[in-house]
Order: C-alpha cells, then structure tokens, then sequence
C-alpha cells in the first residue's frame, strides 16, 4: 500500500498540479506555438505565488495574510518555502478538541446532501476500528430509506455494530437506543449519521438540536465532537454551509471530501483561516481506507510536490 504522504499527494494531484502550471513560465522555445510550449522556467515571484494560491481556492484573505508575512519571514528560502511555512502554520494553528476521556466518545456527523456524509461515517468506523476502538454507527438519517441501507452496508464493511430504526422514526429516539446499546455492549465510539440539513431548514436544525440534548443527558459531555463534512469540490462555497453549521450545530471539525476530484484543495486554508475550524480528516478516494486523518506538513508538501506518481 502507498505511504500515507504519497495517498496525500495522490489525493492533492490535481490542485498541486494547477498551482505548478500557474509558477511555470511557459516560454516561446518552440517558434511561438503556444500550444507547443515547454515549461522552461519557475516563476517564484510572489506575484505568481499570489495567482497560484487565489487559483487553488485559498480565499483572498487567506492569501492576503499568507503573503504579508512571507515577505516579513526572514527564516531564509525562496518565496515559494516562505509562502509553505505560513501556510503550515494557519493549519496547524487551529485549536483541536481534546479526547475525551468519557466512554462511549460520542461524535455526530453533520452536512447537507450530497458531500459524502454518510459514506464518510463508514470509513471514519474503519478508522476507529484500526486504532482499536469498538464502534457503534447510529443511523440518523431516518427520512432517506436509501441512506440508511448504504449505511447498513459501510457497516458491514467496516465490521462494526449498526443501529437503525423504522423508516420516518424520530431521529433523537434511534440516538438514544445507539447510546443504550453502546453502554451495554462496552463500545467505545458512537458515531451519529445525521440528515443532511441544509441550512435554510429550521425544523431539521431543531431536530439537530434534539439529538444533542439527548446525547448530553445519556453521556456527559456529549456530543464530543460535531464534525461537518464539506465537499472540497465546492471551493469557496462550502465556507457558507460551515457558518451556518458552526452556528446551529456547534460543529468544531471538518471532513473535507473529495479531495481527489478537484484542483480547489486550497479551500482547507480558508477554512482553517477564515472559520478558525480544524481540518480533521481528508478523503482521498472511494475506499473504506480512503479517509485520512490530516496532517497539516504532509498537506503542504503535497501542494508543492513534484509530478511522480504514489507507489
């Protein structure tokens, strides 16, 4: 299997690959056919370093702050190892929550339609199960039929208990029946599949809140992390979906998906810049393996990689 730093590389290919043809001076060496061209040279100006990161979807004031203290950093390097090292500190800046030490950990798992909420929950099990944790996957989502069996299914795969309930059961009962459960069979992680809301819905919203005053009452502390899955393929427009959760749902964590399909997977700086949210996991692929927990130096290598393919 690839190295952890060659599945980050592979899943940033194609946002490293569109910040290296913005740094590349693509000169006239062929007769002036364009077309033709050959990369001759790297432009490290901070000028190209500006349209580069603005082109991966870091966000203006992300970049604005990233570029100002490169030209302040007096560590030494060129501009473009400057502009890396601010970009490892914003994303390693960001606070994230403590373990908690109360069994079972219980985590909600928040987001609209459409972003790889639920197939996220199933590789999150796995994750879980690999550090040697005992896992229960509380379905949620109790209005889409279809969301709860492909939860069924990731599961199976994960080999990890699964609660569910009747089609249209209140959402708040199936989270305490997954609670009960977890307690009596020891388990030590509750991860909770919730509808994806979107945020112009109060009634979902209330319902979300429901499921948190439940799992307060059942497990102290709880919910001990709220994580919010964002599709990295959105860019920018997935900092609007995190407001509003942080906001309703209380959410302190991000699962960025997608990561592989797009070349805007600067958007994790903006968001670590801009909502002071961690970076928690990055899905990579379509594997049960595929969710990686983010690791801010092998990010920004990998934006700055070579071409070369994982091994």
């Amino acid at each position: 299997m690839a190295s952890f730093v060659d599945r980050i590389r592979a899943g940033l290919a194609k946002t490293a690959r569109q910040i290296r043809e913005r740094l590349t001076d693509r000169g006239a060496a062929t007769g002036g056919d364009a077309s033709a061209a050959m990369p001759v040279a790297v432009d490290d100006t901070i000028e190209a370093l500006e349209d580069a990161l603005i082109g991966a979807d870091v966000g203006l004031a992300a970049t604005e702050r990233i570029l100002a203290a490169a030209r302040d950093d007096r560590s030494g390097g060129s501009n473009r190892e400057r502009v890396a090292r601010q970009i490892e500190r914003i994303l390693s800046d960001v606070a994230i929550p403590p373990p908690s030490t109360v069994l079972p950990r219980v985590v909600l798992v928040v987001g609209v339609n459409g972003t790889g909420k639920t197939t996220t929950v199933g590789k999150l099990a796995r994750l879980y199960q690999t550090d040697g944790h005992s896992v229960v996957i509380c379905a949620a989502d109790t209005f889409r039929a279809a969301a709860v069996e492909q939860l069924a299914v990731w599961s199976q795969r994960a080999g990890v208990d699964f609660i569910r309930a009747q089609s249209g059961a209140d959402p708040a009962a199936v989270t305490f029946d997954a609670l009960a459960a977890a307690k009596a069979r020891g388990r030590d992680v509750v991860l909770v599949d919730t509808a994806g809301r979107l945020h112009t819905r109060a009634n979902l919203m209330a319902e979300l809140d429901k499921i948190r005053r439940i799992a307060a009452r059942e497990v102290a502390g709880a919910p001990h992390e709220v994580l919010l899955v964002l599709d990295a393929t959105v860019g920018q427009n997935g900092l609007v979906q995190a407001r509003e959760f942080m906001a309703a749902s209380g959410a302190n964590g991000i699962a960025l998906t997608k990561l592989d399909g797009t070349a805007k997977g600067g958007v994790a700086v903006a968001i670590a810049h801009d909502l002071r949210l961690p970076i928690r996991y990055v899905g990579v692929g379509e594997g049960i393996d595929d969710l990686l927990p983010f690791d801010a130096h092998a990010y920004v290598d990998a934006l700055f990689a070579a071409d070369r393919r994982p091994a």
